[in-house]
């Protein structure tokens, strides 16, 4: 198998971006990974403009993954105050289970402990998705207990098809 090829993110990669996050998340092609959000979530799973600011700003890397010329992967990695931020992450829905995710995880936290020092990685993920976070506690993350709202009515963050959605916060010492 073709090992992945990692590189950070341009503004002329943004729409490619966009439809395979949107493809790993939202809808029926979602449906065909483990990683869907289609029953909880309708609408985009990402803005355009706020990925544009993220690939950007300084300390923050939106990190593509490819095997050969195709892009299977996305992830973003940032220093937020002093804490590694991941977040954005998104595998193919058909290579989902291959071990892709984990080696797109690994570089996010080699990016933030080698390159910016940083101690720690956080994350948020819905609480409901205990699939999802029983895989992040198997690569060493942990559920701090802390919980964050959702933000209900902003429509670059989706459409909720539940009143119940929250984020729950994980971390892992790097």
């Amino acid at each position: 198998m073709t090992p992945l090829g990692f590189r950070p993110a341009n503004e002329a990669d943004i729409d490619a971006i966009v439809a395979l996050v949107t493809r790993a998340y939202r809808g029926d092609a979602s449906r065909q990974g483990w990683t869907t959000e289609a029953e909880l979530l309708d609408g985009q799973r990402i803005d355009p403009a706020l990925l544009r600011i993220d690939i950007t700003r300084p300390r923050n890397r939106v990190l593509l993954a490819f095997r050969g010329d195709a892009l299977v992967a996305c992830a973003h990695v940032a220093d937020a105050g002093g804490e590694g931020y991941f977040g954005m992450f998104a595998v193919e829905p058909t290579l989902q289970g291959a071990g892709i995710g984990r080696a797109v995880v690994a570089e996010c936290e080699r990016i933030a402990c080698d390159d910016w020092q940083l101690p720690l990685m956080r994350m948020t993920v819905i609480d409901l998705r205990e699939e999802l976070i029983s895989w992040y506690e198997r690569l060493g993350y942990r559920r701090t207990g802390e919980y964050r709202p959702f933000p209900y009515g902003d429509a670059r963050f989706g459409a909720p098809r539940r009143d119940d959605l929250r984020f729950e916060v994980l971390e892992k010492a790097l």
